[in-house]
């Protein structure tokens, strides 16, 4: 798993770009905000799919 806990990242979900904040990571679930006023969304690690990761440094 290429995430942790406060990350910001990308991901797409049904076919959309979406834009979330990692609100915990572990081995057995990820739990994402996308901070648009929806419920966060919960994924298992394994089935997160192509995830890019924001890098804070640039």
């Amino acid at each position: 798993m290429n995430v942790k806990t406060g990350d910001v990242v990308e991901l797409d979900v049904n076919g959309e770009a979406v834009t979330a904040l990692v609100l915990l990571a572990t081995p057995e679930a990820v739990i994402l905000d996308p901070c648009d006023g929806t419920m966060p969304l919960v994924f298992r690690p394994e089935h997160l799919g192509e995830v890019r990761v924001f890098d804070p440094a640039v």
